[in-house]
């Protein structure tokens, strides 16, 4: 094993350069250590745990979604039709765990159902902007958790959107042109021209021109295959001039010649789709699948998950450098937002205390008032009651003085009548 130095990269101001170059010791390594078998260990431990890969196809009802997936990895993913009379637009959610060779792949697709159907087409595009936010919000919640499960937590967020363009070769819809700019900046787009069999060569071409222009005009963000690595920059550079990949899909089996092939066969012929003559299916399989799956994976965590999560905890109140320019830690961040947090509610607190007591005095105000309305009730109703006392008082004593009356009346007849009665006796005896 062939011995080199071993130096350890540092980063050090401009200024101090030469003077810190005498201070890095170079180091030569004598025998075999072993360190060189990593790449062997990750990419052993990588099959071990598999591989996971999120697709969102958006398109039109029809337009060929399923039978390119299924033809992208040459199986029957098994999917109904969609109808046409969907009120909105909905997303349809399906994972599969596919296997090449001995490698593992969880594959999650999700699908526009509807997309395109409604007469009202304006906000076509916002459940598919809530759906691929509410996944970064997923995966940002569980980064943030203090016990963390990245190794079985299921990351859905998307890794690339297949933009299915109808082939109508003028121009884009203007529902492409408003999705494509709402979603450009949050998911990896590649423009994928459907059922290309049905266009001309030449008009393709300049469809393809067409689509491009109008997609760099209106700042549109598509991705781009990474010119950065060697190995990858010459055949990547070309397949970025190829853009929007038109395809065709089928997972029917035709006979060209003394062999099958996939493919559509049609009175004037047969679209063979695998033959790059016919249609750039292949193109598209080698850059998504072959040679940039993991870019596209890469991308969408540090760049649109970055820019998610950095806007989510700005708006949170979290920030790198502080009021002059220094960087801050995230202990002094969450200590000043906990302190400010604390000032809040007790600002809030005192609010809602003296909205209280004045509340409380109100209250006191009315039962008061009240209270004196039910003294001045019960004063009254009392005077009523003595006034009333004092009349039946009254009226007793008469009645009592009509009754002796009476009784002496009665009495005074009862004494007239016997005499009456013994004057009579005397009356009839002196007669007898």
């Amino acid at each position: 094993m062939a011995e080199k130095p071993m130096c350890m990269p540092t980063q050090i101001p401009d200024d101090e350069d030469t003077q810190k170059e005498d201070n890095i010791r170079c180091l030569t390594m004598f025998g075999h250590f072993g360190f060189e078998c990593l790449p062997h260990q990750l990419v052993n431990r990588s099959i071990q745990q598999g591989f996971s890969f999120n697709l969102l196809c958006v398109g039109e009802t029809g337009i060929g979604k399923s039978t390119l997936i299924n033809t992208l990895f040459n199986t029957n993913l098994k999917d109904k039709k969609a109808s046409h009379f969907y009120p909105n637009v909905e997303l349809k959610i399906q994972t599969y765990d596919l296997q090449e060779s001995n490698v593992q792949l969880k594959l999650t697709v999700v699908k526009t159902v509807g997309y395109g159907d409604q007469i009202n087409k304006e906000a076509s595009y916002q459940p598919i902007v809530d759906y691929i936010d509410a996944q970064f919000e997923a995966y940002l919640q569980e980064e943030l958790k203090i016990k963390r499960s990245f190794v079985d937590y299921h990351d859905s967020r998307i890794h690339v959107c297949l933009y299915f363009i109808s082939p109508t070769g003028h121009s884009l819809k203007s529902l492409d042109l408003s999705t494509m700019k709402r979603i450009g900046s949050k998911v990896n787009i590649i423009p994928l021209i459907a059922k290309a069999d049905t266009i001309s060569k030449n008009d393709l071409q300049k469809f393809k021109c067409k689509i491009m222009s109008e997609l760099v005009s209106n700042d549109i963000q598509i991705y781009q295959f990474p010119t950065d690595d060697e190995t990858t920059a010459q055949v990547n550079t070309s397949m970025n001039g190829h853009l929007p990949f038109a395809v065709a899909g089928s997972t029917d089996e035709v006979k060209v010649g003394k062999r099958m092939v996939r493919g559509r066969h049609y009175p004037w012929g047969v679209i063979q789709v695998e033959n790059e003559n016919h249609c750039d299916f292949v193109k598209l399989r080698d850059m998504l699948l072959c040679t940039n799956m993991e870019d596209l994976k890469e991308q969408t965590h540090t760049l649109h998950y970055g820019r998610y999560r950095c806007c989510k905890l700005q708006r949170i109140g979290f920030t790198d450098v502080g009021p002059d320019n220094q960087p801050v830690s995230f202990q002094e961040i969450y200590e000043v937002k906990r302190q400010e947090f604390y000032d809040q509610c007790q600002r809030e607190e005192e609010v809602l205390k003296q909205k209280f007591m004045q509340r409380v005095k109100e209250k006191e105000i009315t039962f008061k008032e009240a209270e004196k309305e039910l003294q001045d009730k019960f004063e009254q109703l009392k005077r009523v009651q003595q006034e009333e006392t004092i009349k039946l008082e009254e009226e007793k004593r008469q009645l009592e003085e009509e009754i002796i009356n009476f009784y002496k009346m009665k009495a005074g007849s009862e004494t007239f009548q016997t005499q009456g009665c013994t004057s009579i006796k005397k009356d009839k005896e002196r007669k007898k």
